[in-house]
């Protein structure tokens, strides 16, 4: 059973940094390609991050230099780490494997707000 943790959302003030994990069991996690999404409040999901099995990256226009992804493929977890955080960064976050979020864990929550 595929089974995805997320952990590490808080409530933040602009500027601010938080870093998201999510734990992966019960698939290759290694050979995956992964992805964060998010949902902000009344918004469909939308792809933020990418990152292959071999590290390389890809990000939505509006994080990009912001969001760094990463992968610890010995410990089974993904990461996120969020720099110079905005409002319009509140949302909910999944790690997933699939863009869409067909399958993805139950979500961390980022708040971003003054």
């Amino acid at each position: 059973e595929v089974l995805l943790v997320e952990s590490g959302g808080d409530s933040v003030q602009p500027g601010e940094s938080l870093r998201l994990s999510c734990a992966a069991s019960g698939f290759d996690f290694g050979s995956r390609l992964m992805f964060w999404i998010r949902q902000a409040p009344g918004a469909a999901i939308e792809r933020i991050a990418t990152i292959t099995r071999d590290g390389s990256d890809w990000y939505i226009t509006s994080v990009k230099g912001r969001f760094t992804i990463s992968r610890d493929n010995a410990r089974n977890t993904l990461h996120l780490q969020m720099n110079n955080l905005k409002p319009e960064d509140t949302g909910r976050y999944y790690c997933a494997l699939d863009p869409s979020g067909r399958t993805k864990g139950q979500g961390t929550q980022v708040t971003v707000s003054s």
